[in-house]
């Protein structure tokens, strides 16, 4: 008994695929979800970088103050444009490097360890500090764990390479060497 399978209704339902339609309708389904999708990605991941990087600085601080009271002498964190000597200039965003400096000049000078460094912020973030009185090339913590020379609380500004404020972070370090992290729009996180 043979079996034409042209003659079954499924058979012939099953070779016939998509049609133009069909497809068409799809696409616009995938092109509609991945225009709701992608920007709220982005958002997200640039978010979640700028929060990794105000967050590396204040560990970094946090680290010096620990350092400095621990070993019972200053330590200084510094802006640096290598990795090696500080920059003199108050432009954070190409990194920093905390050391130890009992003369506390703010300086690596010869026999001065070098206890950690940090490499430029990813996508042309930057990071300034507060301008007047607090515009610092670098910070340093005494032996009582106090930022010598801060004129009052200084704040840091952390903002991505779109300068968009909801991805803003700031970080504030007291002269008694207290570090916290804000958002935009709270107390001290508004430029």
């Amino acid at each position: 008994m043979d079996v034409d399978l042209h003659d079954r209704p499924a058979a012939r339902r099953a070779e016939r695929g998509f049609t133009l339609p069909e497809l068409l309708i799809a696409l616009t389904i995938v092109g509609i979800l991945l225009g709701i999708g992608v920007p709220s990605y982005i958002n997200y991941t640039n978010a979640n970088r700028v929060a990794g990087e105000i967050n590396g600085l204040l560990y970094d601080l946090q680290y010096a103050r620990a350092e400095a009271i621990k070993e019972g002498r200053s330590v200084t964190v510094c802006a640096s444009f290598d990795g090696q000597t500080c920059l003199g200039w108050p432009y954070w965003g190409w990194g920093w490097i905390v050391f130890q400096d009992p003369n506390g000049n703010q300086v690596i000078d010869g026999g001065e360890a070098r206890l950690r460094s940090q490499a430029a912020l990813k996508n042309n973030d930057s990071l300034w500090p507060d301008f007047w009185p607090n515009w610092v090339p670098a910070i340093t913590f005494n032996r009582e764990g106090y930022a010598v020379g801060l004129a009052g609380t200084l704040t840091f500004h952390l903002h991505d390479n779109q300068w968009n404020n909801q991805n803003t972070r700031c970080l504030q370090v007291t002269i008694v060497g207290q570090t916290s992290t804000e958002r935009f729009g709270q107390a001290n996180c508004n430029w």
